[in-house]
């Protein structure tokens, strides 16, 4: 489902000095720039459920404790092009109000605008979950929409 809600609303992507990371309700994107011709040989990357570590040529990219906790048997990543390293891994938890500010605990953080947009993109998605038959990926929102967006599982169908 969120794959093709991403496709046709785009994503937010918070820049760092090495490329970018994003997230969806379920899981999160990073995207690492490495210099063109780099061999899957030359990446070292763990992924941990609390931990990741990413090392290109023996240089240190990244190192560090998540800002949440992943599915570590579920993570992955990917060489393009010998040129871009794509890493994915699975939240533990995938709720729409589990908007995640930083990628390591500390680093990376994403600005206010950025965080704001992230948060509003999560609360579309769960609203495009919990009612398949509209399309929400060109809408806007605005109100209460911190910590997943308004709680209607109290209203009758």
């Amino acid at each position: 489902m969120s794959v093709h809600f991403e496709e046709k609303s785009g994503v937010v992507p918070c820049k760092t000095p090495w490329g970018s990371w994003y997230q969806t309700m379920e899981e999160v994107f990073i995207e690492v720039n490495v210099p063109h011709g780099t061999s899957g040989k030359e990446v070292k990357c763990i992924l941990g459920s609390k931990h990741i570590e990413l090392h290109v040529k023996g240089k240190e990219i990244f190192k560090g404790k998540l800002f949440g906790s992943t599915v570590s048997d579920e993570g992955t990543w990917t060489l393009e092009d010998k040129s871009l390293i794509h890493i994915i891994l699975m939240k533990t938890n995938r709720e729409a109000g589990n908007c995640w500010a930083s990628l390591l605990e500390g680093e990376y953080c994403a600005d206010a605008w950025v965080q704001d947009q992230m948060q509003r993109k999560l609360t579309l998605e769960r609203f495009q979950r919990e009612n398949p038959g509209f399309d929400f990926s060109g809408a806007e929102i605005s109100g209460k929409f911190a910590g997943g967006g308004p709680d209607f599982s109290s209203l009758q169908k």
